[in-house]
């Protein structure tokens, strides 16, 4: 393809050099004022050669950028550009950057070098980005500079990009980590499901009664029958309803390390489903913020876990305040039966925290329900901050304050009997699963 003309600028070395002459140029003319023309004479000799420098760097002949069209929240995304150069792969190597939508990174600009690939003129480099929000972010710009053999010009290009999107998915490496694939092959449903005798309360068979066994398992009537000491063995209870409700509303939006709460939440939501589904109960999804937003279908297969993570990509940010009772309230009137219902939230003044508090306690009138919240660091790092200035005693006071709200709004979720999990980000999805799994095992559920 034909490329537009590069312009040629100076480089930093070039810089330099000039910044240094310019005292010379002083003293020269302090004290020889008739030889000032040296000077002027000097710097446009210097620029003479920067140009030519620029000139000898190379002509551009092709620019290739190749992004992914698929990557996920919080993970590092590889992005590579090919430059096809008039010169030789020993020379400095050329240096790109790419500037895109801020959802894609910090900054939303990222700069990294091109190296030689061994054939004449080519050359290839990769830079890595990490997005910070989900949803479709675009690449907006694309720089390439290359010095010159003295390194005093840089000849560059710049060109708009069009049409060049990449997709962010909410995180699943959880779910794809060593640690929680040899979990399911040693849990209980394992990777094929498989009924599980002597646990739940649906019957499944009926075996010889063995000293050791639980003397309340024992069938009276087919004991009498048969004669002999027989035992009930009891099934796993499965098709339990599991819903994830998620609060988008501005307090999940605000970041943890680098994140959004929510997306946090999302991924710890997505690693707990994928065990659930694991384990033959059914999933849904519940988005509200000041009004419900996302409502799946239960999903019932792992075949169809990407139902459930299209629409953890949906759920938007907000900075409006929720809505608890039209959102727990809309959810209530959907659920027919008794159900696990996991509540991602957070809160940030009383007034909140009471509303969510009164909706919490209709829900668990009919349902088992989860309340997941993350560990506020920044504000226990503000509370217990050694104090140095006036200000930073008020901003410890009002942190502590803050602080003990926020223990007693929990206080009251637990005697209610909502069980509260309180941790850092990178740990609630691995409780999220122990409790499921408690729950479970005491048929509690369903």
């Amino acid at each position: 393809m034909r490329l537009p003309a590069f312009p040629i600028v100076p480089s930093a070395r070039m810089l330099v050099i000039l910044t240094l002459l310019a005292p010379i140029a002083l003293v020269v003319a302090a004290t020889a004022p008739s030889a000032w023309v040296v000077a002027p004479a000097a710097a446009l000799a210097l620029l003479l050669v920067m140009l030519l420098d620029g000139w000898l760097a190379g002509r551009l002949h092709d620019l290739q950028l190749h992004v992914p069209s698929d990557t996920e929240v919080g993970q590092p995304a590889s992005i590579r550009v090919l430059a096809d150069l008039d010169r030789s792969s020993n020379a400095t190597p050329p240096e790109a950057a790419l500037g895109f939508d801020a959802r894609l990174g910090e900054g939303g600009v990222v700069t990294f070098p091109l190296a030689g690939k061994g054939e004449a003129s080519t050359f290839a480099g990769e830079g890595a980005i990490t997005p910070v929000r989900r949803g479709t972010g675009a690449f907006h710009d694309l720089w390439l500079r290359w010095p010159g053999p003295l390194g005093l010009g840089v000849r560059q290009v710049h060109r708009k990009l069009e049409e060049t999107e990449l997709r962010v998915w909410p995180d699943l490496s959880p779910t794809r980590s060593p640690v929680l694939q040899a979990f399911l092959r040693d849990a209980q449903f394992g990777l094929i499901a498989r009924r599980i005798r002597g646990e739940g309360t649906q019957f499944e068979a009926l075996s010889e009664y063995e000293a050791g066994m639980d003397r309340r398992r024992i069938d009276w009537k087919a004991s009498a029958r048969h004669t002999a000491l027989y035992a009930r063995e009891n099934e796993a209870e499965r098709d339990n309803q599991i819903v994830f409700a998620f609060d988008c509303g501005q307090s999940m939006c605000e970041p943890v390390d680098g994140l959004p709460r929510i997306d946090r939440a999302v991924t710890a939501a997505l690693t707990a489903s994928y065990v659930a589904l694991k384990g033959g109960d059914r999933v849904a999804f519940f988005g509200f913020a000041d009004a419900p937003s996302v409502l799946t279908p239960f999903v019932t297969d792992t075949r169809a876990f990407h139902r459930l993570q299209t629409a953890a990509a949906g759920l938007d940010y907000t900075t409006r305040e929720p809505n608890f009772t039209l959102a727990l309230a809309t959810l209530t009137a959907r659920l027919q039966r008794r159900s696990l219902i996991v509540l991602f939230s957070d809160f940030t003044d009383p007034t909140s925290a009471e509303l969510m508090v009164e909706s919490v306690a209709r829900l668990v009138r009919h349902h088992l329900v989860i309340f997941v919240t993350m560990v506020d660091t920044e504000l226990e790092g503000l509370a217990t901050r050694e104090p140095e200035t006036v200000a930073d005693i008020a901003t410890a006071v009002s942190a502590a304050s803050l602080a003990h709200q926020r223990a007693i709004v929990l206080q009251r979720l637990r005697q209610m009997g909502v069980d509260v999990i309180e941790a850092p980000h990178d740990t609630i999805g691995y409780r999220l699963i122990d409790r499921y799994l408690q729950a479970k095992r005491a048929e509690a559920i369903g």
